[in-house]
Order: structure tokens, then C-alpha cells, then sequence
């Protein structure tokens, strides 16, 4: 297995969970496009586990040379980005799975084995809009209940903080830490942004916000 993940913090997370898993070895773990292309070149690779924004490049490069370099080895996607056309061009590009960046450490490794037993695992977010492309439909209109029009615009600059750093993987300890706030405030703004994006968890609140252009990934 070939890591590629351009954050410090969430490449060693991933790491730990990779490296004490028994049914595969991790070969390297990289932070820029140049040094995982270089691995490519000199080591066997079965799987590349890439994010897509990274800070020479594109993990869509990645997945195009692992499969020139390796034509039997698999592509899985760990990201925070969910628009429609990013994530149909890492499909196109030969990923076959998809998963958001809150992944926890037993369904990152039940995904990576469905993957390599020939299936393809993919966040319901990211299914949700491969749907919507194939059937040529733009996100459906979302009721947004009893709430005024437009409330999701109204997020904080606290909340957008916030949401930007859960959207990067970060723990609601690891985000109280960073911001200087207190371990029981944070739950509080999380219940707040999902009340305004009429969301249920983190994955959907990262989608709904980079849908409606509140946070930029």
C-alpha cells in the first residue's frame, strides 16, 4: 500500500491505522504528489490511498500513473471533497472507492478489504452524487423545515472555523485544542451547524456546506 496524504496530522492518523493492520504492508507514506510517484517507480504497489488537493498536484495525477505503472493495482480516495465532477473525474481516472475524510479506523480497514475482494466502497455522500450525475440531475431541493430561507448562510465565522477544521478529520479534542475553546463549547457550535445545513453528521455537513459555497476545500 502506497499512503498519500498531504496533512501532517491525518497522514500519521492514517499511518497508525495502516501499519497495524495485518493484511497488507504499508510501503511509504507521502505528503506531495513528487515523492508518491517516485515510490510508484521503484516499489510494487497494490493500492494508493490518496487525498486529491495536494500542494503539487493532484491526487487524479496519482491515480492515472499508479495505473499506467501498475495496471492491476487498486485506487481508493480518502477526501473532504464531494463536488459532483471532482469526484466523477477520480472515478474516470480509475479509483474504486470513495470515502470522506471522518472515516473511522475499522471501517477504513473493512473498506480497504471489500475493495481488494473486488469491491467498491464508497461514503453514501459520494454515492449520492454519482447518482445524481448518471441521471443527469443537479442536488435535489432539500426541505429545510421550519427554519428562515437562507439560515445556512448565516454559519458564524466561529462555526465556519469550526467546520473547517472537522472537515480536515480533526477530533472535536484536536479542534478545542486548536481553536482555544473549551471541550464542551465545541459539541455546542456542531449541533448549531448542523441544525443550519439540516444535516445529521460530519460527512454530510462538510458535503452540504462546500455544496452551498460556505466553505471552500
Amino acid at each position: 500500500m502506497l499512503l498519500l496524504e498531504d496533512d501532517a496530522a491525518l497522514r500519521r492518523r492514517f499511518e497508525t491505522i495502516l501499519s497495524s493492520w495485518r493484511g497488507g504492508r504499508l510501503v511509504a507514506a507521502c505528503g506531495t504528489l513528487a515523492a508518491a510517484m517516485a515510490v510508484l517507480r521503484s516499489e510494487p504497489v497494490d493500492l494508493l490511498i490518496t487525498d486529491l488537493c495536494l500542494p503539487d498536484g493532484h491526487g487524479v495525477q496519482g491515480i492515472r500513473h499508479l495505473r499506467a505503472l501498475h495496471p492491476r493495482a487498486e485506487a481508493m480516495v480518502i477526501s473532504v471533497l464531494a463536488d459532483k465532477e471532482i469526484v466523477i473525474a477520480a472515478i474516470e481516472a480509475g479509483a474504486t472507492g470513495y470515502l470522506l475524510k471522518d472515516v473511522g479506523p475499522d471501517e477504513l480497514i473493512a473498506a480497504i478489504e471489500e475493495l481488494l475482494a473486488g469491491g467498491s466502497p464508497i461514503s453514501s455522500s459520494i454515492a449520492r452524487v454519482i447518482v445524481q450525475r448518471l441521471g443527469g440531475q443537479g442536488p435535489p431541493a432539500r426541505d429545510r423545515g421550519p427554519g428562515p430561507p437562507g439560515e445556512a448562510a448565516l454559519l458564524t465565522p466561529r462555526e465556519t472555523e469550526i467546520l473547517l477544521s472537522i472537515a480536515k478529520g480533526l477530533t472535536y479534542a484536536d479542534v478545542a485544542e486548536q481553536l482555544g475553546l473549551s471541550r464542551q463549547t465545541v459539541p455546542v457550535h456542531i449541533k448549531n451547524i448542523y441544525r443550519k445545513l439540516q444535516v445529521g453528521n460530519r460527512s454530510e455537513a462538510v458535503f452540504e456546506a462546500s455544496r452551498l459555497g460556505l466553505i471552500w476545500l
